[in-house]
């Protein structure tokens, strides 16, 4: 069951990360986003209230917490419903928990070295973090051109009008922050979604031509 999460966000290609210390906004824009096609999202834990959104958030959508470092953070958030852990960096420790409670950790990666070793460690999606500030798209092709078998998601800072460039580089799926949401009303984030999953839909149906 837990592969099915990471094989959702491939297939979604588009996956929202929501960093938010608000816990009732952060359950306001998860349900725009469900709302709009979002299946799989991330909650960035700020801060210990987030744990309350991820629990209600988790009766309507499948919840990756995010920002995840200690072994503690991931108790909470698995106890509060977490199907998926996510972290800044690739920690040996966060890999020996998830196995042990048996759902999937994201790692974060930043360099072709630290991606390749999380690869090695059978980390089912890598996050390349900070994608924009190591060269963008250019950055994330120039990987895959030495190591096309890796499952790159790269983060931070990537706008929703970037989404298809970073498929087109070869990213398995792109994460998507305050882009999302950050300034717009619910409904305006669902029409967004909305827009962006078609967007992607159309882009995968003519890759496959």
């Amino acid at each position: 069951m837990s592969e099915n999460y990471i094989k959702t966000i491939a297939e979604d290609k588009v996956y929202p990360i929501i960093r938010c210390d608000d816990a009732k906004e952060v359950v306001e824009i998860s349900k725009a986003l469900v709302d709009g096609g979002i299946k799989v999202l991330e909650i960035n834990v700020e801060n210990i209230s987030i744990y309350e959104a991820i629990k209600e958030v988790s009766k309507f959508a499948t919840v990756c917490a995010g920002g995840i470092i200690t072994a503690t953070q991931a108790d909470y958030a698995f106890k509060n419903g977490a199907k998926l852990f996510a972290s800044p960096i690739f920690q040996i420790n966060l890999l020996k928990i998830s196995k042990n409670l048996r759902i999937p950790f994201i790692a974060g990666t930043t360099t072709a070295n630290e991606a390749y070793n999380a690869w090695k460690s059978r980390i089912p999606l890598i996050k390349i973090f900070p994608a924009d500030a190591m060269g963008g798209t250019q950055y994330i092709e120039n990987i895959l051109r030495q190591m096309p078998f890796l499952n790159l998601m790269p983060t931070a800072n990537i706008k929703l009008s970037e989404v298809v460039s970073y498929l087109n580089a070869g990213a398995v799926a792109v994460g998507v922050g305050r882009d999302f949401y950050q300034g717009f009303t619910p409904k305006e984030i669902t029409y967004r979604t909305k827009e962006i999953l078609v967007e992607v839909k159309d882009f995968t149906k003519w890759n496959k031509k």
